[in-house]
């Protein structure tokens, strides 16, 4: 294994053939290969693929998935980081009807510049899965829907609603761009080699037309809303730290002309890249306190801070917890607070 130290493997039986084509495939790489062919055929069904479209499928790996693709849509486009992988394609569909409707691109597909595509198909490395779900949601033209199979935690994260235990912030940002539904569920026993969880695959469409919102401020409200997910949000905002940040924001705004200061493209689709975004605050209270600071030594609570936890009661949030909020009600209090000039970048 790249990376790893050498193992000794166990003695097999005569003639036992462990990988496809005698390949051996990487974990550390996420190279898991389907290999049910059931399996494949119920995801190329699910997919809704239309005999003119282009389609996009990352990690190909031996091609297994790929067939099915070039069968049922106009082309392939198949990005492939692993040179072994990408010969094993080019030896198998050689000189067959499929041949020049398959385009291997060798690459990082985080790093890869993609084509045009009308829909996405594939079983990725589930390392990349949160950073290649937003490259993919911000490719324009936008493509009709993505078939993706994702670690199965991970995919509860993008379909869970509002009181779900896995609603989190990552799920309130896919759900923002897209409409996400499961489709089916993945045994690891589908697989070569096995990984050590199941699997999920789920169509990913995004919305037309997008939703506007500033990124920069979406971004900073959301992490301050799944800090604590299941405290109340006037708890969350009565932070000291909060409220510094949001004063901050506040005076800074205040000493530029609004008129520029304000005024900032709301068209960018986020790139949310980091990954403590499916590690927000799991639910469980370890029982501490956050700092909160309800007024100065006389007990006078600031003239901002007010302001602050004004717009949360006129707005009827301040009992209510992200951890139970819809993703029009986090855009309407998003709404609110600019009104009232809080901004959150």
């Amino acid at each position: 294994m790249a990376g790893g130290k050498a193992k000794k493997e166990k003695a097999r039986p005569a003639g036992h053939t462990p990988y496809q084509g005698g390949i051996s495939f990487h974990k550390s790489k996420g190279q898991h290969i389907l290999k049910n062919p059931l399996l494949v055929d119920s995801i190329v069904q699910k997919s809704g693929i239309k005999s003119t479209d282009v389609i996009l499928e990352i990690g190909p790996g031996t091609g297994n998935l790929t067939k099915k693709l070039l069968e049922a849509g106009k082309r392939v486009i198949a990005v492939e980081i692993d040179a072994r992988m990408v010969l094993e394609l080019q030896r198998r569909f050689q000189g067959t009807p499929h041949s020049n409707r398959l385009q291997v691109i060798q690459g990082d597909v985080l790093k890869t510049e993609l084509p045009y595509f009308d829909i996405c198909v594939a079983n990725i490395p589930y390392q990349i899965s949160s950073p290649l779900t937003f490259k993919l949601l911000k490719h324009q033209p936008a493509f009709r829907c993505a078939i993706i199979m994702f670690q199965r935690e991970f995919a509860m994260r993008l379909v869970a609603q509002p009181g779900d235990k896995l609603y989190c912030r990552l799920t309130v940002n896919t759900q923002l761009l897209s409409r996400v539904s499961h489709l089916l569920k993945v045994g690891r026993n589908n697989f070569r080699p096995p990984p050590k969880v199941d699997s999920s695959v789920v169509r990913i469409e995004p919305r037309k037309p997008a939703l506007l919102v500033n990124q920069k401020e979406w971004d900073g409200f959301l992490r301050i809303c799944f800090n604590r997910k299941n405290k109340t949000l006037g708890s969350i905002f009565r932070q000291k730290s909060v409220i510094n940040l949001l004063e901050k924001n506040y005076k800074t705004l205040q000493a530029l002309n609004p008129a520029t200061a304000q005024e900032e493209d709301t068209n960018d689709v986020m790139e949310f890249m980091d990954e403590d975004m499916e590690m927000d605050d799991d639910g469980v209270d370890d029982g501490t306190e956050m700092e909160v600071e309800d007024g100065n030594a006389e007990g006078e609570v600031s003239e901002f801070k007010k302001k602050v936890l004004d717009v949360l009661k006129k707005s009827g949030f301040e009992g209510e917890r992200s951890s139970k909020l819809k993703l029009q009600q986090f855009l309407d209090l998003l709404s609110q607070f600019n009104k009232d000039g809080i901004h959150f970048s």
